[in-house]
């Protein structure tokens, strides 16, 4: 029996099709790395054997189980915008596309909260909660072609996280179709234990995640904007890192290096002449700026041209230097009461002063939020003029910042054009948002000149103490260097997998490497006594070390773990501390924009090291704090832990009545000990 006929004998009434034209459109998702082949005609590769479109959970429980009894690999599919290469099909495989599975149910006012199906479509989702007077408050670029469960299983962060947290602070509870088919719920505890980090950032590799209750917000009644110019980036983001860390939450907070920043003034001057009625506006982008906005000529071959030369251009960036260029511009947007927006306000301007800002006053930022998404829509124009251009967001503790900037800037810069901006900004540290562009003779020269920058700027981030991936992903575009950063961590992703999909057919090839990262350095030793990173509040401590002990070495300094000393006894050790869910520790649903551990070592079970570095949030991968928070050491034991620390300044509370540990069912515990025996075997 064929392919198509053992699908329509099993599946008679889920709509399919194996049309070239649906095929060659399920062939990849936004990777640009896929671009250059498509200008070169070859569109044909990658092709699928079958894209199905099931309409319930229930169809998509029985797709899964069909496939993993006919060895089929599935791939579950949004609306195709991510862009780490996260889709690859063959012939054999089945695109399992989400977008029927659109409904949401009615809003629950008390929480507030609302569950959504995973084929929701961003854009539409949001305005309908504006239409009830909620938001959900995320953001991506991408909110015009990318769905709730995308956003679910790439770790998304929005452009408002810096108020309402990443897409893991809203989520409440996961409905997925995981194993041979089974449907399980699985709900988010502030304690632990929680299996919902597991499937938040797997990227399709565990699971279908089908539906998910998401946190909502009352819609912002007011909005204060205001812009600054710092003499340097430095400078900058010096200004960001203090205002989080007293407390402030702007909403947006996003800092342009002087390349950018002197780009973005351009574009102004030429959008005042415009509508001045000097000419048409042009369009936006590096490319388009070059060669116009009406197709690629004699403009797109200077394009090719210089970026083909791209370390003179960057040489020249920084010839000219911040001084030249006018320096570093930060956009701040507050949401929420007028006057509590305004009083922020005032406060981050202070601060900015104090940094040596000039106000460049509210239309900067009022402009940024009018074309918040017009990224979206930059990246054809550059491929037209025969170049290729791509982003890449890495992120690290404040006190790693800058040489994580200097190490991805020059690695890259030895191989195309590059500029940056931060955004995405928490009292521990902020993520650095690379946007570059590069050209060569042909496809395969391009192709050879994209590979080797990649190469070249995962390995400095990583080697800089940063993260590989803050929101967009892994895919298969960073998959070889998660080893490098992970470590042991992969091993255990496979350990996991073996248990969330033991067919192996969940988008195979995507997020982990071929081979098992075993070899792997050790983890440091746990530090003899408290180690604070002033710049980060952070504090590394053994896990043998006492919350006691930990509060006097923070006191001298003005700072502490902000605990409830009822509920966190003075003598406990921290690895008891987490194993028993962080007892008294601050409410992560009451400021979801911080979080309680910054990275962590551990030994587990079976005598094996596993070691995750401090990073400000990040996107490869499952989250593996989650196996021993709440989970009473069954997996191992910490051996030390980056926690943060608190000043005196705290935030504004975000209220909500959703429950901080729902009870733990059967259906729940049963997954929870296959994952705790899975974990416990890694060696």
């Amino acid at each position: 029996m064929s392919f198509e006929a053992a699908i329509a004998r099993a599946l008679p009434d889920i709509p399919r099709s194996t049309s070239p034209v649906d095929q060659i459109a399920y062939a990849r998702d936004l990777w640009p790395r896929h671009h250059l082949a498509v200008t070169e005609g070859r569109i044909a590769e990658h092709r699928p054997g079958m894209i199905v479109w099931p309409a319930t959970t229930e169809e998509v429980a029985r797709v899964v189980r069909f496939c993993a009894d006919e060895g089929l690999p599935l791939v579950p599919y949004g609306a195709g915008s991510g862009v780490c290469g996260g889709v690859l099909p063959d012939e054999r495989t089945v695109v399992l596309d989400l977008k029927r599975l659109s409904r949401r149910r009615a809003i629950d006012r008390q929480a507030p909260s609302v569950e959504a199906e995973a084929g929701a479509l961003g854009i539409r989702f949001e305005e309908e909660l504006n239409a009830e007077g909620f938001t959900l408050g995320h953001f991506p670029s991408s909110i015009l072609c990318s769905t709730v469960g995308g956003w679910v299983a790439a770790r998304s962060a929005g452009q408002c996280s810096g108020r309402y947290g990443k897409i893991e602070d809203m989520v409440a509870s996961l409905e997925c179709v995981v194993g041979r088919g089974e449907i399980v719920r699985f709900h988010r505890r502030a304690g632990g234990p929680d299996l919902t980090p597991l499937l938040i950032g797997s990227e399709g590799v565990l699971g279908v995640v089908t539906a998910a209750t998401l946190r909502l917000h009352p819609a912002p009644p007011a909005r204060a904007f205001a812009a600054f110019s710092f003499p340097t980036l430095e400078a900058g983001w010096d200004a960001m890192r203090e205002m989080f860390q007293a407390g402030l939450r702007p909403a947006v907070s996003r800092l342009y290096d002087p390349f950018d920043s002197f780009m973005a003034r351009l574009g102004a001057v030429r959008r005042q002449r415009a509508h001045a009625g000097a000419g048409d506006e042009p369009a936006e982008g590096p490319a388009a700026r070059a060669h116009g906005a009406r197709g690629p000529g004699a403009g797109a071959a200077v394009l090719r041209g210089l970026l083909r030369a791209p370390g003179v251009l960057n040489q020249v960036v920084d010839a000219v230097g911040a001084r030249v260029l006018r320096g570093a511009t930060l956009i701040l947007i507050f949401e929420g009461t007028a006057r509590a927006s305004a009083e922020d306000l005032a406060r981050a301007a202070a601060i900015a002063e104090r940094g040596g800002a000039r106000s460049l006053g509210e239309e900067p930022a009022r402009h940024w939020l009018a074309h918040r998404y017009s990224v979206s829509y930059r990246q054809a124009p550059v491929f037209m003029a025969g170049a290729f251009s791509d982003t890449m967001e890495v992120a690290a503790p404040w006190s790693r910042l800058g040489a994580l900037y200097h190490a991805v800037r020059g690695a890259l810069g030895r191989h195309v054009f590059v500029m940056a901006h931060l955004s995405h900004a928490y009292p521990d540290g902020c993520s650095i948002y690379f946007t570059f562009a590069g050209s060569a003779p042909s496809v395969a020269a391009a192709e050879a000149k994209y590979d080797a920058a990649w190469r070249a700027a995962l390995d400095a981030a990583i080697d800089a103490g940063g993260t590989l991936s803050h929101h967009h992903g892994v895919g298969r575009s960073k998959a070889p260097r998660l080893g490098a950063e992970l470590g042991l961590g992969v091993d255990v992703i496979h350990a996991l997998r073996g248990v969330f999909d033991p067919a192996g057919i969940m988008n195979p090839g995507n997020l982990l490497p071929r081979e098992p990262a075993s070899a792997a350095r050790r983890p440091p030793p746990p530090p003899a006594s408290p180690a604070l990173d002033r710049d980060s509040l952070l504090v590394h401590a053994a896990g043998a070390a006492r919350l006691g002990d930990v509060e006097r070495a923070l006191e001298p300094r003005g700072l502490t773990l902000g605990l409830d000393a009822g509920a966190a006894p003075p003598e406990l050790t921290i690895d008891a501390w987490i194993a028993a869910g962080a007892p008294g520790a601050p409410d992560p649903w009451s400021d979801p924009v911080d979080h309680l551990v910054a990275g962590f070592t551990a030994r587990l079970a079976s005598g094996a090291e596993l070691a995750v570095r401090p990073a400000p949030r990040r996107a490869v991968g499952p989250d593996l704090f989650a196996l021993f928070l709440g989970v009473n050491g069954r997996v191992g034991e910490i051996t030390s832990a980056h926690l943060r620390a608190h000043g005196a300044s705290r935030p504004r509370a975000l209220p909500t009545s959703l429950p901080r540990q729902p009870p733990l069912g059967d259906a729940e515990a049963a997954w929870l000990d296959a994952v705790v025996g899975a974990a416990r075997g890694v060696r």
